[in-house]
């Protein structure tokens, strides 16, 4: 098989764990591994190769996930997205890069399987459907009345109905009178089979994928979208475009633990637990019982507190009740709306050439943590509202000023004008960890123009 990875999403009812430039299926939230690497880490064993689609804000990230622990490989691609489109042309893109006889088993990327047995089985079934020219979708039989999912009903394997997010009473009338499932997001079909049915549930959407892969650009086992080719793909999801539109849809029903690992209510239900049904052993806990407890650097107590989730991150922190997870999207709006950039990163992140941390920030400067690696550079870029100065702390820099290049070394320190066209580049075997202080009437992360960018940003 093919396993193509289903990389998008900005887990929302996960922060302040999950941003947009650290979405929770990359996020370190077990024992220093994510959704993503364990995902990987799962369907290794199956797969020939692994066909990641991602957004470009997350496809350096998932390299370094891939070489960290040595997951990666070598007949591994990525198609990257400048904007996301919803499964259908996702999944339309991966088919149309493979051979017609190629089994693809599509799988979102942050999903947890608690029994790999059972869910190898079950891989084997829907392996052996979509060589019959099948397409199969993987069923987890309910264990409670669930209002977030889609249910699928199902006799024999064969699929007779979709229903999308009932209520609560429909849910529990779905479950006493039997034969439903929740839809999981997981699918397994020849890329032959998938192609034949959007050519004729959804021939638009196929027409515009064929065209969007026509003016993509390929480098190093990448191929990028152009984000007006992406623009002109419906956002529809694989269910609503073909599944439920398709003759003879098959299920397999799976029963291996699963979670979406949609929510704070997932999460607690996944983390290990106290006498008392905590999940943090280091926090001090009085009189207090089923809390969904997640620390930062920080010691947390509670006192005749019950059934709370309480969230601690270096920059922001979450308290509220549990069962109330799906307001947290509540949340990410007001600090969009506010123009609060807390929705969008983490006080750490990420970038394919290092990382930086906000140290400091006001209304007219800001303070970061620079960490350039070894033989990286930034873009040749500027910005227009803001001023910089830059101070090495350890290693080496080669520092671009328009025409100028030079070298600054520990202890040293150099200004970039607002306007001015510039570059940073670690030259050196070693780290290069820098203060940079912005100055200026805009400090957002928008207010810069890439001249030249060796990360095709």
């Amino acid at each position: 098989m093919t396993a193509v990875i289903l990389c998008g999403g900005n887990g929302q009812r996960l922060w302040p764990l999950s941003r947009e430039l650290m979405p929770k299926q990359f996020a370190p939230m077990f024992e220093g591994e994510s959704l993503f690497m364990r995902t990987v880490r799962r369907n290794r064993q199956v797969s020939r190769q692994m066909l990641h689609i991602l957004n470009g804000e997350h496809y350096f990230l998932a390299q370094d996930q891939l070489d960290t622990v040595g997951l990666g490989g070598a007949n591994d691609r990525f198609i990257i997205e400048p904007v996301g489109r919803n499964t259908a042309g996702a999944i339309a893109l991966a088919a149309l890069t493979l051979p017609q006889d190629e089994i693809m088993l599509v799988l979102p990327s942050d999903h947890i399987i608690a029994d790999e047995a059972a869910y190898l089985t079950a891989l084997n079934e829907a392996g052996d459907l979509a060589e019959q020219g099948f397409l199969t979708l993987f069923g987890i039989k309910p264990t409670y009345p669930e209002t977030g999912y889609g249910y699928i009903e199902a006799s024999d394997r064969v699929v007779s109905r979709f229903l999308e997010k009932p209520d609560r009473a429909l849910a529990e009338k779905l479950i006493a009178q039997g034969g439903v499932y929740w839809n999981s997001g997981m699918f397994c079909f020849s890329a032959g089979a998938i192609l034949q049915a959007l050519k004729t549930h959804a021939p638009k959407l196929l027409a515009a994928c064929e065209a969007a892969l026509a003016h993509a650009k390929t480098a190093d086992r990448a191929l990028r979208i152009t984000h007006e080719a992406m623009s002109a793909i419906d956002s529809i999801s694989i269910d609503n475009a073909v599944m439920e539109k398709a003759d003879g849809v098959r299920m397999v029903a799976i029963d291996a633990g699963w979670s979406d690992m949609g929510s704070f209510e997932s999460l607690y239900s996944e983390l290990p637990k106290d006498a008392n049904g905590n999940t943090d052993a280091e926090a001090i806990l009085v009189g207090s019982t089923g809390n969904l407890i997640v620390g930062g650097d920080r010691l947390i107590a509670i006192i005749d507190a019950n059934d709370l989730m309480i969230v601690d991150t270096a920059d922001a922190l979450l308290v509220a009740k549990r069962g109330s997870g799906q307001k947290v999207r509540e949340v990410v709006a007001a600090l969009k709306a506010s123009g609060n950039e807390l929705f969008r990163a983490h006080r750490e992140s990420n970038r394919p050439w290092g990382s930086f941390e906000i140290l400091d920030t006001g209304s007219r400067f800001k303070i970061k943590r620079l960490v350039v690696k070894a033989g990286k550079r930034l873009s040749l870029q500027k910005h227009f509202h803001r001023n910089e100065h830059w101070i090495v702390l350890s290693g080496m820099a080669k520092v671009t000023i328009e025409d100028q290049q030079f070298l600054v070394c520990p202890n040293e320190s150099t200004y970039i004008h607002a306007g001015k066209a510039h570059r940073l580049e670690n030259p050196g075997k070693l780290d290069l960890v820098m203060i940079e202080a912005q100055v200026g009437d805009y400090l957002g992360e928008d207010d810069i123009v890439r001249i030249d960018d060796d990360y095709a940003r």
